[in-house]
């Protein structure tokens, strides 16, 4: 049987397992982003008492989200998503930078787009620190790792980095380099079950986004500390301190210190209890079929508490997507496709999965709307899948181990 135990629910009959791609806004961010979509929807640059009303709410509302990240208001800037955070982020420097090879696209982009290093990564897609430092050169002035990984759910060692690069700048300084080295952590992925105190992280940027966590889309920030000297990208009227141009998204900047401040609050429960359901879902489908494939490190410490990557060898992800969607089921694919044809993600080719091995991985992630019972629906609905798909292909338990077995004896997994 592959449920554990009945569910104490109702029984599910759909289940929504993509949080990673998209959060519903949560009712108390709504509530409080109501009021700036209707009656209080002044410009806060207007100088007139209601928008001097409504620009100390941006205000209030960037000391919020200071303090849940233990920074000084003045610090935040408000973006239009976390891409642009990171693009913010890289063009506060110059020169030659270094990151690694399973970061979000906007930030492998932006890297490419100048003299850079992209540093490997283990099978478990955790960066190692001495790999990251052997990286930078004398002219490097900007390292950028995630926190944690959106697509096979690996926290990276950033306090472990942030250290060794305090002692690199140090060693630089005693040789006369005055070259500037900056940490820059996006942490959208994590937020909600990981801290983003930037003093805990020792980085001097940080990228966040609203929509990772039940707040609305297209709102991000780049915190930045004090010894970096941002660059606008977007040239105007001098909004947020001359650093991003344009009317404010007020309800949306609202809605994004609401979500903070509840994702702070809810952490380390809501971990404890997406963990606890990853786990559920993650054994009964072990114990359904034995040779699929866990991506990601196998410490928890190291893993994103609701996030499972899992891989079906020799079965077609697209094909599954399908079969799941037909059951009422929602989850991400670990492949991309490209030209008609399915090809690895990036992050799944710095790993070393194999081709077919990719091409039949599914992503799997959960937030706090999700219930014990969806999960064993998720789970019971994956299997009548797997299974017709294995019978489509005249595929038997025992094949299908073989098959796995053969195929990623070919990879590092």
């Amino acid at each position: 049987m592959i449920v554990e135990k009945p569910a104490s629910a109702e029984p599910a009959t759909s289940a929504y397992l993509d949080y990673a791609a998209a959060t519903p806004l949560d009712p108390e961010v709504l509530e409080a982003m109501t009021p700036y979509l209707t009656g209080r929807f002044y410009n806060p640059s207007a100088p007139y008492a209601l928008a001097r009303n409504v620009r100390a709410d941006v205000e209030a509302a960037r000391a919020t989200v200071a303090r849940c990240i233990g920074a000084r208001p003045g610090s935040v800037t408000f973006t239009a998503g976390a891409t642009e955070a990171n693009n913010l982020a890289f063009a506060a420097t110059e020169g030659h930078v270094v990151t690694d090879a399973v970061e979000h696209e906007s930030v492998l982009a932006c890297a490419e787009a100048r003299p850079h290093a992209i540093v490997g990564v283990g099978p478990d897609g955790r960066v190692d620190p001495e790999d990251v430092l052997s990286a930078v050169t004398p002219a490097t002035q900007l390292v950028s790792v995630s926190l944690a990984n959106g697509e096979i759910g690996c926290v990276q060692p950033v306090r472990e980095l942030s250290r060794m690069m305090a002692q690199l700048c140090e060693a630089r300084l005693a040789v006369g380099n005055l070259t500037p080295l900056y940490l820059h952590v996006d942490a959208s992925q994590a937020a909600s079950c990981l801290t983003v105190d930037v003093g805990s992280l020792g980085c001097d940027l940080l990228t966040l986004s609203a929509a990772k966590i039940g707040g609305p889309k297209q709102m991000g920030l780049l915190w930045a500390s004090d010894d970096v000297a941002l660059r606008p990208l977007v040239l105007g009227g001098g909004q947020e301190g001359g650093l991003r141009s344009g009317t404010e998204n007020v309800a949306g900047i609202i809605g994004f210190a609401r979500a903070l401040e509840l994702a702070c609050a809810r952490r380390r429960e809501e971990s404890r209890r997406l963990a606890s359901l990853r786990g559920r879902l993650e054994r009964g489908l072990l114990a359904e079929f034995p040779w699929a494939q866990v991506s990601g490190p196998k410490k928890a410490k190291f893993r994103l508490p609701g996030l499972l990557h899992v891989s079906f060898p020799g079965l077609e992800a697209r094909r599954l997507v399908i079969g799941l969607e037909r059951e009422g089921v929602s989850v991400g694919t670990g492949s991309a496709c490209a030209a008609s044809k399915m090809r690895a993600s990036h992050v799944l080719r710095a790993i070393g999965m194999p081709e077919e091995a990719a091409a039949g991985s599914l992503r799997m992630t959960l937030g706090r709307p999700t219930t014990e019972a969806e999960v064993d629906y998720a789970a019971v609905a994956l299997a009548r899948v797997v299974r017709a798909e294995m019978s489509r292909l005249g595929i038997s338990d025992g094949q299908a181990a073989a098959n796995a077995a053969r195929i990623m004896g070919g990879g590092r997994q």
